[in-house]
């Protein structure tokens, strides 16, 4: 059984970067006037000014984690993953989610699975206290294998609470939120380390009580609980861990960060990890770990942070001058 990492399985993150950047070389055109651009925020979420407050939008969508839900003929669940993706993204700003589009591309037309995905984007609407107010369906045979789904979420914040991560200042806490699984990331990888175990995904996962397809399937978590956490404290920063994990911490801020006491990742990728033989370095820098959401301000309101963000969240390490390190693993 061979080595896997993420670039091997097909997903290089660093072309990916390489290609967003020569992508926002030549996307330069600002609007003028109402509903112009903020410049130099909106890491997470572009922003837009309409005077006292902002509007942000995010765009996502589930990846190829919608193949498992094939291979088990279970839809039910990646719509939340839909709403969630592009949700957290509008948390890790500060911004209040109110409206959702979708987008549906399908090979061939299947009502039952199109009606299976609506209820979970129904879920993701409810969680999130967002309405979907329209959407899109597209049937490309000759582009689609069974099916895609992506959309696009708008939030409200005021202009003087985003969070950009510019407060971030060293001794500040990380305090560490816990992920419902795998989310909607690493699925590439994921899947072609199943593909060489010897498992399916209708076997159960070892020590487990769901076959591996179920624990693959579970959904996003959806961090509404921010949106009452930016409104009782002074978060410094703020960060959604997607696809490169940890290095998602970049992303807010230069200073460095600190993990001494990681989350527990849970069983599922431990399995990954083992059946892939995926050196640790590899699992953070592609996967949440147990982690899918990151919370940094002062020492003394990382107490009530934890309350509000809920159970199992703790502070796992602070702010430094410089690097980004977890335990033994050096970013």
């Amino acid at each position: 059984m061979k080595k896997l990492t993420y670039a091997q399985a097909g997903v290089d993150i660093s072309l990916e970067n390489r290609s967003i950047e020569a992508m926002k070389s030549v996307l330069t055109t600002r609007r003028k006037g109402f509903g112009a651009p903020l410049t130099d925020i909106g890491h997470y979420a572009g922003l837009l000014d309409m005077g006292s407050f902002a509007l942000a939008m995010t765009t996502d969508g589930v990846g190829s984690k919608v193949l498992i839900a094939n291979a088990i003929s279970k839809w039910d669940t990646v719509g939340i993953d839909c709403i969630a993706m592009n949700v957290n993204d509008l948390y890790a700003i500060g911004a209040e989610p109110i409206a959702f589009v979708d987008y549906l591309a399908v090979e061939k037309v299947d009502p039952e699975r199109a009606e299976q995905i609506a209820i979970g984007l129904a879920r993701g609407a409810e969680l999130s206290n967002m309405t979907i107010v329209g959407g899109e369906t597209a049937s490309l045979p000759e582009i689609i294998r069974g099916f895609d789904l992506a959309g696009t979420a708008i939030g409200v914040v005021d202009k003087d609470k985003v969070v950009t991560g510019e407060k971030i200042k060293k001794g500040d806490v990380l305090v560490g939120v816990p992920s419902s699984g795998l989310h909607s990331n690493g699925y590439t990888l994921a899947r072609a380390i199943v593909a060489q175990s010897g498992y399916t995904y209708f076997d159960r996962l070892p020590g487990g009580e769901k076959s591996i397809g179920e624990e693959l399937l579970v959904p996003t978590r959806i961090y509404h609980e921010v949106v009452e956490l930016v409104g009782r404290c002074d978060v410094h920063g703020l960060a959604h861990i997607t696809g490169s994990g940890l290095l998602k911490l970049r992303r807010i801020s230069n200073l460095g960060f600190e993990i001494t006491d990681p989350l527990e990742p849970q069983p599922i990728f431990h399995f990954l990890q083992e059946q892939g033989r995926v050196e640790d370095l590899e699992m953070y820098q592609t996967f949440n770990m147990g982690m899918g959401f990151l919370v940094v301000l002062a020492e003394e309101e990382a107490q009530e942070a934890c309350r509000i963000m809920g159970p199992g969240s703790r502070v796992i390490g602070s702010v430094v001058g410089e690097g980004l390190r977890a335990g033994h693993l050096a970013f």
